[in-house]
């Protein structure tokens, strides 16, 4: 996996994105989505999808939305590469593994195919007509897609690393946590990175988003957090925060970091991004703004060695 390093923030169009995310703060809306679309868009290689060789809308369940896209390696080494799942946020209720005429989520899949890895973007049901745990099962029929399909395109089976974000990342955490989602193809993730997911049901807003996905019963919101599974999973973990993530995401790092350190676990890789928001994290990925990418591969890197270390014994 190479890398490169550069100073994002030393050039004029960088400073001016930065500084625009400072003035949106963590204001989160149609309008500032919209903005955060607008300024990062300029900043991806347009012509980038085409260079790259993808596999569309290959099924992994029997659900219309249970499609995934295979992004595969630049590189001619014939080697098993690592691969990167990423699933998609939209507030439970919206969102999908492209967006038409903009570079997101492919600039994610692209990124990993360029930088050694093979990328895997899923979509994924949708609530209200699909609740609770609708989300988390399409990730484990994704994973398993994977793993049992991945070789084919030159993807090592042996080192899937899961990524969500928001709402996919509250769907990446549920999976890591409950028991009923135990299996051989979770237990054999390399790793699984949670940006700024959502994960206590007891704590999160019960703002309408939350009650279309999680229900309107507040007696099942206690067995459906995901901050005890989590704090005791053993895949390794990279959790990370915006700075101008909204109030609700900080607090959901802070609960699920406080079940760590009260379990007495050593706590998961860390990573907060300054200057960032909630959605110019995975929006970055591929500009020359490298920060969130590089820390992806040192992760990638550190706990697959780990992983397959702890296998050997």
């Amino acid at each position: 996996m190479a890398k490169e390093t550069s100073s994002p923030r030393k050039s004029k169009a960088m400073t001016e994105v930065f500084a625009k995310l400072r003035s949106i703060g963590e204001a989160f809306n149609p309008d500032t989505i919209a903005e955060n679309f607008k300024l990062f868009t300029p900043l991806h290689d347009q012509g980038a999808v085409a260079a790259i060789d993808v596999e569309r809308d290959l099924r992994y369940g029997p659900d219309e939305r249970n499609r995934l896209d295979v992004f595969l390696p630049e590189d001619e080494d014939s080697a098993p590469k690592p691969v990167l799942i990423f699933m998609h946020g939209g507030g439970f209720i919206g969102g999908d593994k492209s967006l038409p005429a903009a570079p997101f989520w492919n600039n994610v899949g692209i990124w990993a195919a360029r930088h050694g890895l093979l990328g895997v973007n899923i979509t994924h049901r949708l609530a209200p007509q699909h609740q609770w745990p609708a989300g988390s099962e399409d990730v484990a029929a994704a994973v398993k897609w994977t793993r049992e399909n991945i070789a084919k395109y030159g993807g090592d089976p042996n080192r899937i690393f899961l990524m969500g974000q928001s709402a996919g990342g509250a769907h990446v955490a549920q999976y890591l946590a409950h028991e009923r989602f135990a299996s051989a193809d979770r237990q054999a993730l390399a790793g699984a990175i949670l940006v700024s997911g959502l994960y206590d049901t007891n704590t999160m807003d019960k703002n309408p988003m939350f009650k279309a996905y999680f229900g309107e019963d507040a007696k099942l919101y206690a067995e459906r957090s995901a901050v005890p599974g989590v704090a005791d999973t053993t895949v390794p973990l990279l959790v990370v925060l915006a700075e101008h993530d909204p109030a609700d995401f900080k607090r959901q790092y802070v609960e699920l970091l406080k079940a760590f350190v009260d379990k007495k676990r050593a706590l998961p890789h860390l990573l907060w991004l300054p200057g960032h928001g909630h959605l110019s994290t995975m929006l970055s990925i591929g500009t020359a703004d490298e920060t969130f990418g590089d820390r992806i591969l040192d992760f990638i890197e550190t706990a697959g060695a780990t992983r397959s270390a702890a296998s050997a014994t």
